[in-house]
């Protein structure tokens, strides 16, 4: 019987190189004044010369490799930078060594968020820890990770180990196989382990302990979904740490649930601007009043409370014709956004799908001392459509994340099919968001109100480009114009459960 010892062969090579016994080859890499030396043997490179053979050839056989070999070979050819072959590898891996990626995750993947090249073997990782969260969040390693790996290690044994940036890669993500409040735990777990001198009683914290958790959270605190919290774990679980949220933050939560009938109120509109937008909407030559305003502005989505990526975007705003989107630019008083009066929605395909729409617009607000309103020029491009990580597509004018960039962080867009740039250059842009949020433009809380008032409901005028929402038989439609256009009547629910008020629409 033979016996391989191959680990100790390993080591003792190793050995070698380092201590430059015997050596007769000296390889130099780098450049003045960042050089270093490698002293090697020729007679191992010669039979371990596979990283040679690709500079030369372009090809490498990874036939009669092992897969613990290939990834360390993968390591290497990444300290080289051969990023096209660190790429076509860790394709070699994912789909011919996907077991050998499972049995050893913890260190594939704290490697992988350690290399910003691993951008497959991250995406494999952070789709098993979607599907098995435990691999991480119950392992002894779980308060060591940082930051990156942290979010997407959120669900495996590992969990106290976790890179910042995996941490932050897993709390994006709408698959995860856990409850809000379970994550809630987590995040606070890990902050906790990473903050040195916090007191283990909560109760003798200081306002320095808080700021000290929330400074180690700031990156992981805005893709919690807080809104998916029971209520009776808001009061248990956030309310100890509610000094840690942005106060905004933590007045959401409280009127959601102590009314939730109210709606939440933008930060990032005033009343004015509101005006201005609905002015724009009903396409008037003058500016409505404050208090005569025909829309409610209602709150669907603010990025610093539900996250900011597309697919937030798309199971918070998806199907609700009618809505607003505004981003604030990152260290400016600059307010850009754009209104959709269809809905949004998701298409599987790689290419972007436009619709119809006259009524759209982009505009941006505090822009110097006036405001830039652009129109849609070019109707049958006006509002797009793409795949899940995409956000609102306003023609190719303003986009969440460009097309160059998927980072939602980044928005873009150039002149397109709107008449005019709402950014001050002239062609082409790319800003970053520091808030952003969208909005659902209700006409019907304004005709409610209205019909509550006593106002005749055949007198009341709506507005063209108006979505109206039609109550028949206790269920809740949402239509556009131009589908009841050819209707004279459309209805109303009035007061009592089962009173329909019959109301004309202006044309």
């Amino acid at each position: 019987m033979s016996l391989k010892i191959l680990d100790q062969l390993s080591q003792d090579f190793t050995q070698l190189l380092e201590n430059s016994y015997d050596y007769n080859v000296v390889i130099e890499v780098g450049k003045q004044p960042n050089i270093k030396l490698y002293k090697a043997h020729s007679a191992i490179l010669y039979q371990r010369s596979y990283i040679f053979s690709y500079i030369y050839s372009g090809i490498v056989s990874l036939e009669n490799f092992e897969a613990a070999t290939i990834f360390d070979l993968l390591i290497a050819l990444n300290e080289f930078q051969f990023i096209e072959l660190v790429e076509r590898i860790q394709s070699y891996l994912i789909d011919n060594y996907a077991s050998w990626l499972r049995l050893k995750f913890s260190r594939i993947y704290q490697i992988s968020f350690d290399n910003e090249n691993f951008n497959a073997l991250q995406q494999f990782c952070t789709g098993i820890l979607a599907k098995h969260p435990s691999m991480i969040f119950n392992s002894d390693d779980f308060k060591t990770l940082q930051e990156n790996a942290f979010i997407a290690l959120l669900k495996q044994d590992d969990f106290k180990t976790l890179q910042e940036n995996a941490f932050i890669a897993l709390l994006k993500r709408d698959d995860l196989q856990m409850e809000e409040s379970e994550i809630w735990d987590k995040v606070i777990l890990w902050g906790k382990a990473r903050t040195p001198d916090l007191p283990s009683n909560l109760e003798e914290w200081t306002d320095e302990n808080f700021k000290s958790l929330k400074a180690t959270l700031q990156h992981c605190l805005p893709h919690i979904r807080y809104f998916q919290i029971p209520s009776e774990d808001v009061l248990k679980k956030i309310k100890p740490y509610h000094n840690i949220l942005e106060k905004n933050v933590w007045d959401d939560i409280l009127a959601k649930y102590l009314a939730p009938n109210v709606p939440i109120a933008s930060i990032i509109l005033s009343p004015q601007h509101i005006a201005e937008i609905s002015s724009w909407i009903d396409r008037r030559s003058k500016i409505y009043n404050t208090t005569e305003i025909p829309y409610e502005f209602k709150l669907l989505l603010r990025g610093s409370r539900d996250g900011f990526t597309g697919e937030v975007f798309h199971r918070l705003c998806d199907n609700i014709p009618g809505t607003v989107v505004v981003l604030k630019i990152d260290s400016t008083n600059e307010i850009l956004g754009g209104y959709n009066p269809l809905i949004w929605k998701i298409l599987n395909g790689e290419d972007v799908e436009f619709a119809t729409t006259a009524d759209s617009f982009i505009f941006s607000l505090n822009n110097g001392n006036q405001s830039i309103l652009s129109r849609i020029k070019d109707k049958s491009k006006a509002i797009g459509y793409g795949k899940i990580s995409q956000g609102p597509i306003f023609g190719l004018d303003l986009v969440m994340g460009c097309f160059i960039n998927p980072i939602s962080k980044v928005w873009g867009g150039s002149k397109y099919a709107y008449e005019k740039p709402i950014a001050n250059i002239n062609d082409g842009y790319v800003f970053f968001r520091d808030e952003y949020e969208a909005i659902r433009v209700d006409l019907n809380s304004y005709i409610s109100s209205q019909i509550k008032s006593g106002c005749n409901p055949l007198q009341i005028s709506i507005p063209s480009s108006a979505s109206i929402c039609v109550h028949q038989k206790g269920m809740v439609n949402y239509c556009l114009p131009d589908e009841i256009s050819e209707a004279e009547n459309i209805y109303w629910k009035g007061l009592g459960n089962n009173e329909y008020v019959s109301m004309t629409k202006s044309l």
